[in-house]
C-alpha cells in the first residue's frame, strides 16, 4: 500500500484544504504517514503570501529529494497556482496542482504516470469548495478549525491571495451545521475560519450574512463555544458584535485586521475603511465586551511608507485597546500593483518598524495579562496540560486537567507570556 505524508505551509485555510486532501488520498486506498522515510508520497500544501514562504517550500523540496530520492513529491496550493513552471522546474517534483485542480489530487494520484505534469486552470471560475475539520495551527487537539469561506473578492494592491484563491464562496449553512454538529460530539470549542469570514453567505443568494450562521449554530448545534478567527472590520456589523456580546457560547475574542494606521496608506494598500471606521468597530466591540482579545494584523515598510505615516500608524495602534498584534513586513508580490506604486521602502528600515511596532504589542499585551489577575475567567484545557481563555490568552494550570474541558478558573499571576492559574508557579515576564 502506498504511504503518503501532506505537509501544510500558511493559514487555517489551507490547514483545512490539507485535511481535505489526506481524507481525500485515504479514500482511494493510501495509508497516511507521518514519517518521511516511510512516505512514498510526499504532498506539500503551499503558501505563497510572502517571499519567505515561498524560500521556505523550496528549502523542503530540496530536503525531502535529498533524504528521500525515491518518494514522489506533489506541490499544491498558492504558491502552486501563482508559479506552476517554477516548481515543477526543482528536481524531485512529479506534479503541480494548484488550487483551481486541487479537488483532483486524488485522482491524480492513483494514476500511473504523472512525473512533470502541471495542472492548473482559472482560478476564478472555480466554484468547488475544499475543507475538513483540522487541529489548531498550534497542534492541539482540542480546538478544530472549520474553514466555511474560500476565496476573497477584494483586490488589496499588496495582496496574491485573490489571484490564487479565486473569488469569494461559502460553504452551505447546511453543511456548516451539520459538521459543527458533529464536531460538537468530540470538542468543546470549534473556530470558524475563512480566507474572508466576513463575506460568508453573500455568494449564497437572498440575505443571509455571517450573523445568520453563527445564530444558526447556537440554535442546532450543542457546541459549546464558537471562536470566529479574523474578520475584516466592516463585517464586525452592529448585528454580530450584540451577539457576540450576548451569547456566552461564543468567545469574547475580535481579530480585524488593520494593515495601517495612516490613511494615506490605506488608501494606497485599497483598503475599503478608514482610521476613524476601524476605531469604530473596534471601540464598539471592547463597550460590549469590556474583557475581549482585540487583535490585528499590521503591516510595515509598504511601498512608500514615509516616516511621517509610520508615525500616524503608530500612534493610531497605541491609542487602541489592542490585546496583540500580527506584524508582518511588507514582502514584494510579482502580479500585485503596489510594488509598480511608488518607490520601495529600504528593508532595513521596514525591519525597525517592525521592530517597533511588535515591542508595542508586548507592552499591550503585557498590560493585558496583568489585568487578568485576580479574576475567574472561563477556559477550555488543552492537551499541552495548559488552558487557553476564551480572550485568547495561554494560561498555566496548577494541576492537570484532563483536556478538552471548559472551565471556570481564578488568574493569580503571570508567566512569560500568559497568565496562572491560582496555585501554579507565576514567571514575571
Amino acid at each position: 500500500m502506498e504511504r503518503f505524508l501532506v505537509k501544510n505551509f500558511g493559514c487555517r485555510a489551507s490547514q483545512a484544504d490539507g485535511a481535505a486532501i489526506e481524507a481525500g488520498l485515504a479514500a482511494k486506498g493510501l495509508a497516511a504517514t507521518l514519517d518521511l522515510q516511510d512516505a512514498d508520497l510526499v504532498v506539500l500544501n503551499t503558501c505563497t503570501v510572502t517571499a519567505t514562504a515561498d524560500d521556505e517550500v523550496r528549502q523542503v523540496v530540496r530536503r525531502i529529494h535529498r533524504e528521500r530520492p525515491d518518494a514522489r513529491i506533489l506541490i499544491t496550493g498558492c504558491y502552486a497556482q501563482r508559479a506552476p513552471e517554477e516548481l515543477a522546474a526543482l528536481d524531485g517534483v512529479s506534479l503541480v496542482v494548484g488550487n483551481s485542480h486541487k479537488t483532483r489530487i486524488p485522482e491524480y494520484v492513483s494514476t500511473a504516470e504523472y512525473h512533470g505534469q502541471i495542472e492548473i486552470g482559472d482560478i476564478f471560475a472555480q466554484t468547488d469548495f475544499l475543507s475538513a475539520p483540522v487541529e489548531d495551527a498550534a497542534g492541539d487537539r482540542t480546538r478544530p478549525n472549520l474553514k466555511i469561506q474560500d476565496g476573497c473578492n477584494n483586490r488589496c494592491s499588496f495582496c496574491i491571495i485573490p489571484y490564487v484563491r479565486g473569488r469569494s464562496r461559502s460553504a452551505p449553512l447546511e453543511s456548516v451545521v451539520e459538521q459543527v454538529r458533529g464536531l460538537a460530539v468530540k470538542y468543546r470549542e470549534v473556530v470558524l475560519s475563512g480566507i474572508n469570514l466576513g463575506r460568508w453567505g453573500r455568494d449564497l443568494g437572498g440575505q443571509t450574512r455571517l450573523v445568520d450562521l453563527v445564530r444558526s449554530l447556537l440554535d442546532e448545534t450543542l457546541i459549546e463555544r464558537l471562536r470566529l478567527s479574523s474578520v475584516e472590520p466592516m463585517d464586525f456589523s452592529d448585528d454580530l458584535l450584540d451577539l457576540m456580546a450576548g451569547s456566552p457560547r461564543i468567545a469574547k475574542h475580535v481579530h480585524a485586521p488593520l494593515q495601517s494606521g495612516s490613511d494615506t496608506v490605506l488608501r494606497r494598500m485599497h483598503r475599503k475603511y478608514r482610521p476613524h471606521h476601524y476605531a469604530d468597530r473596534i471601540w464598539k466591540a471592547r463597550a460590549l465586551m469590556p474583557e475581549c482579545a482585540v487583535g490585528a494584523d499590521v503591516m510595515t515598510g509598504f511601498p512608500g511608507e514615509t516616516d511621517e505615516e509610520f508615525t500616524q500608524s503608530y500612534a493610531f495602534i497605541e491609542s487602541l485597546p489592542f490585546t496583540y498584534l500580527h506584524v508582518f513586513t511588507y514582502s514584494e508580490r510579482p502580479g500585485t500593483p503596489a510594488p509598480e506604486v511608488t518607490s520601495p521602502v529600504p528593508v532595513l528600515i521596514r525591519k525597525q518598524r517592525t521592530r517597533a511596532l511588535r515591542d508595542l504589542a508586548a507592552l499591550k499585551n503585557l498590560e493585558f495579562r496583568r489585568s487578568m489577575v485576580g479574576k475567574t475567567i472561563s477556559v477550555v484545557t488543552l492537551d499541552n496540560g495548559a488552558a487557553l481563555s476564551e480572550n485568547y490568552v495561554k494560561v498555566a494550570l496548577a494541576a492537570p486537567r484532563a483536556a478538552n474541558c471548559i472551565e471556570r478558573i481564578r488568574i493569580g499571576g503571570l508567566t512569560s507570556s500568559g497568565v496562572c492559574e491560582i496555585g501554579a508557579l507565576p514567571v514575571l515576564g
